[in-house]
């Protein structure tokens, strides 16, 4: 049995990231956004992306939508791999967030 702890070699099939972000100040205001992704999405160099949809928090009156992709993995030791992501989320209001930044690290170096 694999903890949360300890150092995985390779690729952890069915894993997924968890993050906690606040997107870009727009219209004077920010919104939260908490996010869990899909399972890995394969890719044919033998890396893998992650798939998220979602709304952030409601903030000034309204709320923003996203869908996007995560970048590949990337290996931060023991173990365990982030991805850095970087989208908009749909427009309200007139305007829209960009929310970028690392998602937590999940097992596997790969």
């Amino acid at each position: 049995m694999v903890g949360k702890d300890d150092f995985v070699q390779g690729f952890v099939p069915n894993h997924n990231h968890g993050s906690v972000d606040y997107t870009s100040v727009d219209a004077g205001h920010v919104h939260q956004c908490l996010d869990v992704t899909s399972p890995p999405v394969k890719m044919d160099d033998d890396d893998h992306v992650h798939y998220t949809v979602g709304y952030v928090v409601f903030e000034d009156g309204h709320t923003h939508h996203y869908q996007a992709y995560s970048g590949p993995a990337i290996p931060v030791g023991n173990g365990m791999h982030v991805h850095y992501y970087d989208f908009y989320t749909s427009e309200a209001n007139g305007h829209r967030h960009r929310v970028k930044g690392v998602d937590q690290p999940a097992p596997g170096n790969k």
